[in-house]
């Protein structure tokens, strides 16, 4: 396998790991949101742009990854692995789009402003209804959860192949491919 098919590059890599940082606080925000009444204003005007900004960086990384080739799977994967691969891979993708796109159409559900910094607004994305409002948050709760089990099932993959199978998928992501985790 050649140098340049067995990593992935530096753009990939930092979309991969700064999106992974901002959606694991986006959940621990999420979570003080809806626990703390005193932290929920604060906590909600960081969770908005941050969501949106993750919409963002989703649409990037997924034209960065349509432009690019992943590298391969080792080849003595077996089948089942490179499935659940393939489908915790879209299950991700579809979740970093369906998240955000949830989180701003309940907001205007509510017939709240979509604020970002100051007084920059985003449009209503959704009719003011308080049943459609009922409907999509109860959605953005089960899909964080949903989001949060699939994280953790890519994690435990990950692990699995820097400890056991020691085979370069870990480190394709993590550091270029020029190396893994320690032994």
């Amino acid at each position: 396998m050649s140098t340049d098919r067995a990593h992935h590059d530096a753009f990939a890599r930092l979309l991969h790991w700064s999106m992974a940082a901002l959606i694991l606080a986006m959940l621990f925000v999420g979570v003080a949101m809806v626990s703390s009444m005193t932290l929920r204003p604060a906590l909600l005007m960081l969770h908005r742009p941050i969501g949106i900004a993750l919409l963002i960086l989703a649409v990037v990384r997924l034209l960065h990854r349509l432009r690019r080739r992943v590298p391969p799977l080792p080849r003595d994967l077996p089948r089942w692995q490179r499935f659940a691969a393939h489908a915790s891979h879209v299950a991700l993708y579809a979740l970093m789009f369906a998240m955000p796109l949830i989180g701003w159409a309940m907001v205007s559900a509510a017939g709240n402003p979509v604020l970002l910094w100051g007084d920059v607004q985003l449009p209503a994305i959704a009719p003011h209804d308080p049943g459609v409002y009922s409907l999509l948050r109860a959605a953005h709760a089960w899909l964080a959860r949903a989001l949060l089990a699939v994280i953790l099932l890519h994690l435990a993959a990950a692990l699995y192949h820097a400890w056991i199978r020691r085979d370069g998928v870990f480190a394709s992501m993590a550091s270029g491919g020029r190396g893994g985790m320690p032994h």
